[in-house]
């Protein structure tokens, strides 16, 4: 029975790996172009994204899940009870459900994006602005200033409390079992509502411990090698 156990809890945790990569592939890029966004000298875009974090950050990503998963099917069958002979309503009706791991990726994508911007956003304000009027002085290029003087400074700033929100992200992972994606503790409740076993349980524990204990170490290394970036 252990055995048994632990394959199946092995195949929860590779969907548990893949939604974390995932999310992570698309969230830290796309929380660049947020924050970039938010940052903007153009007022309506800037409130506009502004806004939609603001909704993002203050809404759990449980309920964020429910909403995309089930959301285009709810709409498409408002569509079809007005029978509207309007384009854009007869388009909702064709909506369907959205495959459930495609759902958990656009939400965790989207929710991570929005609190990655914000990060971004802080490594980027934390750099005095004499730095950059010092490198104008110097008749470096913004690029050159970005690249040379800038980055690595908003790297060391990112790092602590990106590492915090990855290593979160591991654990959110089991948000998705609220719309039926096998991870790994899914299965393990599989072992509890079949054979009455508990133990499967805490043996997820380890699981996470383990991946999370690497993250930290990582992440640990990464901050030593940055140590030598001061103000």
């Amino acid at each position: 029975m252990f055995w048994e156990v632990t394959l199946d809890l092995l195949k929860g945790f590779a969907t548990t790996v893949e939604i974390f990569g995932l999310t992570l592939l698309g969230a830290l890029p796309l929380g660049l172009i947020i924050c970039f966004g938010s940052m903007s000298r153009f007022a309506p875009l800037k409130w506009l994204i502004k806004t939609f974090v603001w909704i993002i950050r203050g809404t759990p990503l449980m309920l964020q899940l429910v909403v995309v998963y089930y959301g285009p099917g709810l709409l498409g069958a408002w569509a079809q009870e007005l029978n509207s002979t309007n384009a854009f309503i007869n388009w909702l009706a064709t909506w369907e459900v959205f495959d459930r791991f495609l759902a958990v990726m656009i939400a965790f994508i989207i929710n991570y994006s929005c609190y990655f911007s914000e990060i971004y956003r802080g490594g980027i304000e934390s750099v005095p602005k004499g730095q950059y009027e010092a490198c104008q002085v110097l008749g470096m290029t913004k690029t050159q200033t970005f690249f040379k003087v800038i980055l690595m400074q908003v790297v060391k700033h990112i790092v602590p409390p990106m590492s915090n929100e990855i290593i979160t992200l591991v654990k959110d992972t089991s948000l998705s079992r609220t719309i039926a994606i096998y991870e790994i503790i899914w299965n393990a409740q599989s072992f509890a509502k079949s054979d009455g076993l508990m133990w499967p349980f805490f043996y997820t524990g380890a699981f996470y411990l383990i991946f999370n204990g690497l993250l930290t170490v990582i992440f640990g290394k990464i901050e030593k090698k940055l140590d030598y970036y001061h103000n």
